[in-house]
Order: structure tokens, then C-alpha cells, then sequence
């Protein structure tokens, strides 16, 4: 499957099991299952008709949730990026930052911790560590 065909599946995925139809659906596969359970004795096999499909949704779903998340982060950052780019008084050692080591951005991120702190006290410093 190509990037593209797997992308449009992960939007349509996404879409069509945010919905609440989509949730009522599988509530109703759930509810059919206990309603079988007395047909079935609830045997060992009626358990695992329900346990085995929803472990295969589940895993399949890890992937289709992960493309989606990937796909929205990246415009995400995207559009930061270009909101620090475009905004005069912003820093543009600041784009592109998701791409940095932890020990850097852990650094970054106790200047603004500290920067808040200081705000909160009156004290405003807009400096950068690095």
C-alpha cells in the first residue's frame, strides 16, 4: 500500500470511528455478544470470538491513530513555525525545534520555565539559553 492510499484510509478511519454512529455500532457488536452469551454457554469459544476481534481492531487502529497524530502534529509545528517566523520579536532559533536532542530542548524548556516564574514575580527576561 502506498503512502498516499494508506494516508486517505487513516483520514477516512479517523473520521468515520470519531463519530458517535461509529461508537453506538460497536456497542451494539458488544451488546449482540452478551446477548449471545446464554446461546453459546459462554464457552470458551464465545469469549474468544469477542477477545480475538477486539485485539485485531485494536492493533490495526494503533496504526491508522498514529498516521493521523504524525500527520496533525506536522502541520501543527508547521504552522508554529510560521507564527514564530513572521512575529518580529520572536526568536527563529525557535523553529524547527521538534527536530532537537532532549538535553537541549530540556534546557529550553527551563528558560521558559524560568521566564514564567520571573513573570509571574514582575520580573520579564527575554533572553535565550542558547
Amino acid at each position: 500500500m502506498s503512502q498516499g492510499a494508506f494516508s486517505k484510509l487513516a483520514k477516512r478511519a479517523a473520521r468515520f470511528t470519531g463519530q458517535p454512529l461509529s461508537f453506538g455500532l460497536a456497542a451494539g457488536i458488544v451488546v449482540s455478544w452478551i446477548l449471545t452469551g446464554p446461546i453459546f454457554h459462554f464457552s470458551d469459544t464465545w469469549q474468544l470470538v469477542i477477545n480475538t476481534g477486539t485485539t485485531i481492531i485494536t492493533f490495526l487502529m494503533v496504526f491508522l491513530i498514529q498516521n493521523t497524530q504524525n500527520r496533525d502534529t506536522y502541520a501543527l509545528q508547521i504552522k508554529l513555525d510560521e507564527l514564530i517566523r513572521v512575529t518580529e520579536l520572536a526568536h527563529n532559533t525557535l523553529l524547527d525545534l521538534e527536530e532537537l536532542d532532549e538535553k537541549t530542548l530540556d534546557r529550553y524548556r527551563a528558560h521558559y520555565a524560568a521566564m514564567a516564574h520571573r513573570a509571574r514575580k514582575g520580573r520579564i527576561a527575554d533572553e535565550l539559553p542558547i
